[in-house]
């Protein structure tokens, strides 16, 4: 590593606490930690801005998968690469952001081996929630000339999990499409993916201020879940079933409401279709990214907090859950600016 470049990088990582206050059985901690000499085909980026995901507000309380006490958290995060393996990269100097997966190359069925999400595991054994990280150079995405780090750090998990969803769905111009409990990140993507594409598009929220917002952004309208249907699986086909043409499908990426869902043969004798979905692919990642340069699409941030110390700020924002849009955490600066 050059003498010029930072040999140490602060993270905020995971913790167990200590005062046993449930439900919180981590704390989330700045810590200083070394930076990692560069291998071949690395590159070391230097992180802008984080996004927060459901996930980790989840850790927290112990309530996902595989979780390792002191590993960083953040799985979306943007930036700039500053150093690379190769003096003469092209990459140098660029705006990127982290693809925020492994495991998964290109088989449009599934990973190709083992599969894992940025931040607070040990595959992939980083996260993004810190000043500097190293990883692979193909792991890192150029970022399209029309969006800033704070918005495209609203983009990668979120922007992936929408865009494999809605080609499971097979949505194609003049389509119509219902969105339920829009207002969160991967929702309010898949809204304007399928704006983008010509469907025509209706949402659910708990909200009918997000309902707005969602119709601002093209949708033909929207309902109030709690007067219509719930979102977020439980027992959503029942619910929906009889709205719902014959052969139509439902693309499930979340199980907020509940663990399962049932299927009885009233949907079997529509033809109808009940289809799980996981994130996507690296080749995904980059057709979804080609698709939100070409057409413009900006990702809706709900609010930028500076600094580690407003990290907290963050996950009180989550638990509250009215923001329409990701919460943005940017490096380096000590104000907040939020439109919630």
């Amino acid at each position: 590593m050059p003498a010029s470049l930072p040999r140490t990088t602060k993270a905020l990582v995971l913790q167990k606490t200590t005062t046993g206050r449930p439900p919180v059985l981590y704390d989330a901690v700045v810590q200083e930690q070394p930076i990692l000499a560069l291998k071949p085909g690395e590159v070391l980026v230097k992180i802008g801005a984080v996004s927060f995901n459901r996930r980790d507000f989840w850790m927290r309380r112990g309530l996902y998968p595989r979780i390792i006490d002191g590993s960083t958290f953040g799985s979306d995060g943007s930036g700039t690469v500053i150093a690379s393996a190769d003096p003469a990269d092209p990459l140098l100097a660029r705006r990127v952001f982290l693809t925020p997966m492994r495991g998964w190359e290109s088989d449009p069925t599934g990973p190709e081996s083992e599969f894992g999400i940025l931040g607070g595991g040990s595959v992939p054994p980083i996260g993004t929630l810190t000043e500097y990280v190293v990883v692979p150079r193909r792991e890192v995405i150029p970022t399209p000339a029309h969006v800033s780090d704070e918005q495209i750090a609203a983009w990668p998990l979120g922007g992936l999990t929408a865009w494999r969803a809605i080609a499971l769905a097979q949505i194609s111009r003049g389509d119509t499409v219902l969105i339920t409990g829009i207002g969160g990140g991967v929702a309010i993507l898949a809204l304007q993916i399928c704006v983008a594409m010509g469907a025509v598009v209706y949402v659910t929220s708990g909200s009918q201020q997000k309902i707005d917002k969602a119709v601002k952004l093209g949708a033909m309208g929207g309902v109030r879940y709690t007067e219509v249907i719930d979102s977020g699986g439980d027992e959503i086909m029942g619910k929906i079933s009889k709205y719902l043409r014959a052969g139509g499908r439902v693309v499930c990426y979340g199980m907020t409401a509940g663990p399962t869902i049932s299927m009885t043969m009233r949907e079997v004798m529509r033809g109808q279709q009940l289809i799980g979905t996981l994130m996507g692919s690296r080749a995904d990642m980059v057709d979804a990214t080609n698709f939100l340069a070409e057409h413009k699409i900006v990702p809706v941030v709900a609010a930028v907090l500076h600094g580690f110390a407003a990290a907290e700020d963050g996950f009180k924002m989550m638990e509250k859950g009215s923001q329409f849009g990701k919460i943005v955490l940017k490096l380096g600066e000590a104000s907040v600016k939020a439109n919630l």
